[in-house]
């Protein structure tokens, strides 16, 4: 599977346009920033992962260091505006979270961040549907957007949650499936 095509699929995954696709296809372009977030908000951002893919029997996006993922695809690949609207998101879920439940997101139970989460799914999915062109996607779509992708894309995503195999045999264009495997990594 290609680029383009990995990016459609997380695009209908998420029902919103990738955010920074066009910047990643045609190749990033880093600003040289050492640090873009603080390790309190990698740490943030590794929470919403993990509370969006949790740990069961295969890792989470947390083991997948889906946060670290994340300021590297938001530092070289948002736009300016994207990561306004990034950076804003995060003061906004935490703002949402302490009104909430009367604590941050690193501090709130897994229950109650789930809660929070799906709300902020159906903020998200009105907000991008009455947005302006020119206005970026809701943060909460670009969160959940790379957390996808980076843990999907991660070696603990696809050797320990789907099928991988290192080395490809022959192709086989049916197999059978038995309810309840694991997809195949390309």
């Amino acid at each position: 599977m290609d680029r383009r095509e990995y990016l459609k699929q997380i695009a209908l995954l998420t029902g919103a346009a990738v955010v920074g696709a066009d910047l990643f296809l045609s190749g990033c372009s880093p600003t040289g920033a050492a640090s873009f977030f603080t390790k309190t908000q990698i740490a943030l951002l590794d929470e919403i992962g993990e509370t969006i893919i949790p740990a069961t029997d295969t890792p989470g996006a947390k083991a997948a260091a889906v946060g670290k993922f994340m300021e590297v695809m938001v530092r070289d690949c948002y736009t300016t505006e994207q990561q306004i609207a990034f950076k804003e998101g995060m003061k906004a879920l935490e703002t949402s979270c302490q009104q909430a439940n009367g604590t941050g997101f690193v501090k709130s139970t897994p229950q109650q961040r789930h809660d929070l989460l799906v709300t902020l799914e159906k903020e998200a999915k009105e907000f991008n549907q009455n947005k302006k062109k020119e206005q970026p996607v809701h943060y909460y779509t670009m969160m959940k957007q790379l957390t996808l992708w980076g843990f999907f894309s991660s070696e603990t995503g696809m050797t320990k949650t789907l099928r991988h195999i290192p080395v490809p045999g022959r192709y086989d264009g049916a197999v059978p499936y038995t309810k309840g495997e694991k997809a195949w990594a390309e």
